[in-house]
């Protein structure tokens, strides 16, 4: 499945699409007036993104060991 990561984000694209997503979930910021839903609702988005961040990362260690092999 990591691989399937790298292929997606790992592009001009896909790079673009990953900064996007980082800057209106990871970048936001709930003013004092957030009700907890709204907080619950950012934090999976976040959540979301970097388990993303994570595959992706995996996907590219991965692809990394498989050359040297």
């Amino acid at each position: 499945m990591e691989k399937n990561y790298v292929k997606t984000f790992n592009s001009p694209h896909g790079e673009k699409v990953l900064e996007h997503l980082r800057a209106i979930t990871i970048g936001r910021f709930l003013g004092p007036n957030a009700t907890e839903a709204e907080l619950r609702s950012l934090e999976a988005q976040r959540a979301l993104v970097h388990q993303i961040e994570r595959m992706l990362a995996r996907g590219k260690q991965g692809s990394a060991t498989n050359k040297e092999n």
